[in-house]
């Protein structure tokens, strides 16, 4: 049922935003491993929802353990586009050492940003984004975990417009993340957000939440009023308010806020909360291990789980 969700955070007051809830989601309990690429790997609108869990648990409840392992650059389709500086790290190469490591519950994936690799649509890309995501689950299915599928968030032209770096299609152009087709989101990446949400119901798939529509129709609205806003510098990578209406979709999406009424959240403990993620994504990351060159490494893991526990003391003492 479509409804309308009004959800303020502590920094900003958000506009209408049109979703619709997928009662059928399995619950956010035990360990919750997200995978994606570099929106994952920023991980605040996983913040926004771990803050929003520890806000509103019940007396006595157990949280669920919410494990980011979001990678800058990666695909599950194993793609790159020539001018990449390396090649783009695929998932499924550190995707059982994950699900071994973590042994999560449920298995929350978003990817397709990069894998069309900012061309114009091809079968061939497609068929491999496609396959790739058939493997992930059958390997998710396999650990015994459950999987949700999100879309990929749009992608919005009109800041790499605006930086004239926006190409029109041709057999010559150079596409990259740099340059990028000018109907990437309209022709690509919807057509990989449809193809996501028609997975709904696939054995091995517990639900699909849709991240494009909601954010596209958001941004839409806002540049009704300000024709300049965006929410991203670059069309990929959104800011805090992007990472605040992609949480509150999630949050929709597993009926866990009231839709007619807003609700708030602490900025002390969005902070802490912010600072927990932090330390143990870097130590998840390096845990697992990636082929991803440049990436900082993170402590230890058992380091970092004492951090993270005297964070959960603070937070606790709040």
């Amino acid at each position: 049922m479509i409804r309308l969700l009004c959800l303020v955070l502590f920094f900003a007051a958000s506009s209408p935003l049109v979703v619709s809830a997928d009662t059928s989601l399995p619950p956010l309990k035990g360990q919750v491993l997200f995978l994606g690429d570099s929106i994952t790997h920023d991980g605040r609108y996983i913040t926004f929802i771990e803050t929003y869990l520890r806000e509103n648990a019940k007396v006595g409840e157990p949280l669920p353990a919410l494990v980011n392992l979001g990678l800058p650059s990666e695909t599950l389709s194993g793609q790159s586009e020539p001018d990449h500086p390396f090649p783009r790290p695929d998932v499924h190469e550190r995707l059982e050492r994950a699900l071994e490591k973590v042994k999560p519950d449920l298995v929350i994936a978003c990817y397709g940003m990069n894998d069309g690799i900012y061309h114009p649509f091809s079968e061939k890309r497609f068929a491999a984004y496609q396959d790739g995501v058939k493997r992930l689950i059958e390997k998710v299915k396999a650990s015994g975990a459950k999987l949700v599928l999100m879309s990929p968030p749009p992608f919005d032209p009109q800041p790499m417009r605006e930086a004239g770096k926006l190409l029109p299609e041709s057999d010559d152009a150079n596409y990259s993340w740099k340059t990028i087709y000018e109907d990437y989101d309209e022709k690509v990446i919807a057509r990989y957000a449809k193809w996501i949400m028609d997975q709904a119901g696939r054995d091995g798939v517990s639900g699909t939440v849709d991240l494009h529509t909601p954010l596209n129709d958001y941004v839409a609205v806002q540049r009704g009023k300000e024709p300049t806003f965006a929410m991203s510098k670059d069309g990929v990578h959104v800011d805090e308010v992007g990472h605040r209406i992609l949480a509150e979709v999630m949050l929709d999406a597993w009926s866990l806020v009231d839709l007619d009424e807003a609700f708030e959240v602490n900025p002390a403990t969005y902070t802490l909360v912010a600072k927990r993620q932090k330390v143990l994504h870097d130590a998840w990351l390096s845990h697992v291990g990636h082929k991803r060159p440049g990436t900082k490494a993170g402590l230890p893991l058992g380091e970092a789980q004492a951090q993270a526990a005297a964070i959960d003391q603070q937070l606790q003492a709040q």
